[in-house]
């Protein structure tokens, strides 16, 4: 009798990953027959073991940090959005043996916006935080919903400006430093650096976010973030972590591996519970 069809997320560290649940909750309402591992490898030894995991038999693979654009490199192909942004979640078998890289972090981030919490992007003006790898998932499926404008805001202003140049081809958007985000609020500020969970915040101005402002958190933990007790400190009535687009992401991986969209809401609310 074959076994399970085999997956695993590559990360480093990976042990605080919630894919094995998630996966896991994809699996019982298809009936699939899965078993979905954690793999902790070092950025040199990362090639190695993908290689090795699908030599052996491996049905498909998520990345994350830090090797996101490694798995980039190494694919033998990559759908549009995975080259456009450079880096690479999801990874599958095509054409007999090819490694297949897609990315699906923006599109979960934009299914979660739209569909679970009932954001409109179109025509609002969206300010992006941070200038890393998970930014850069994100920026073409964001301007895809055309928004009025979209920037991202950095530390590093030249860092920010040289990524918004990559994008320019797709809508309006610009790089600047977190002091020259302006005065104006914002209608969607989405927070994309890793200082988050950390405790830090983004030293914007004072009024580039108020009440009406929906504050949304790339990042995902039990209580509040950082950045969602510091959007409540500026008056913001709606913040949200990243609850929603990791589960919206792991089900467009799951599309990639299997061909079906599995139903997010019950993870969702069995994540929400916890």
């Amino acid at each position: 009798m074959p076994g399970p069809d085999r997956y695993v997320l590559f990360g480093h560290p990976v042990s605080h990953s919630w894919s094995p649940f998630i996966h896991g909750m994809f699996a019982k309402q298809s009936g699939a027959d899965i078993h979905y591992s954690l793999m902790d490898v070092a950025p040199e030894r990362f090639r190695r073991a993908v290689v090795e995991f699908f030599q052996s038999g491996g049905s498909g693979a998520n990345v994350t940090l830090p090797h996101k654009q490694a798995a980039a490199e190494l694919a033998h192909g990559l759908t549009d959005r995975a080259a456009r942004a450079g880096a690479v979640n999801t990874i599958a078998v095509r054409w007999g043996d090819k490694l297949y890289g897609d990315n699906t972090d923006g599109a979960g981030l934009v299914h979660d916006l739209k569909a679970n919490l009932g954001i409109r992007i179109a025509g609002h003006r969206v300010l992006v935080l941070g200038a890393g790898g998970a930014v850069r998932g994100v920026l073409g499926p964001l301007l895809a919903e055309r928004p009025a404008e979209l920037v991202i805001a950095n530390r590093t202003v030249d860092r920010a400006e040289r990524l918004a140049a990559e994008f320019i081809d797709l809508g309006a958007i610009r790089g600047v430093g977190f002091d020259a985000v302006g005065q104006e609020p914002w209608d969607i500020v989405i927070n994309g650096t890793s200082a988050s969970l950390a405790g830090e915040v983004p030293d914007l101005p004072a009024r580039a976010v108020g009440p009406d402002s929906v504050c949304y958190d790339m990042a995902y933990a039990r209580t509040d973030t950082p950045f969602q007790r510091w959007a409540a400190s500026r008056g913001v009535r709606r913040s949200h972590k990243g609850w929603g687009m990791l589960v919206e992401q792991a089900a467009e991986s799951w599309v990639v591996w299997r061909g079906t969209r599995p139903d997010t809401g019950p993870v969702l609310t069995a994540l929400a519970s916890l």
